[in-house]
């Protein structure tokens, strides 16, 4: 943790509960909402990998309906 996150963190425990909420609502704005959990990040690496050895299912084979 960086020394600001560290600082921000402290400081933002000094709020009542209603302020928190709402720098929690402005915070979460900055974030983007397609980020790559470390899960995500896992899950795309071994698709890949199978991909890669061929084993994957074609489309003709997967009923849609």
């Amino acid at each position: 943790m960086s020394p600001t996150t560290k600082r921000l963190a402290e400081m933002i425990d000094y709020l009542p509960e209603q302020e928190q909420l709402i720098l929690f609502e402005i915070v979460r704005r900055f974030l983007p909402d397609d980020v790559a959990t470390p899960e995500d990040l896992t899950d795309i690496k071994a698709a890949r990998e199978e991909y890669q050895r061929g084993e994957t299912t074609p489309h003709e084979a997967i009923n849609w309906f």
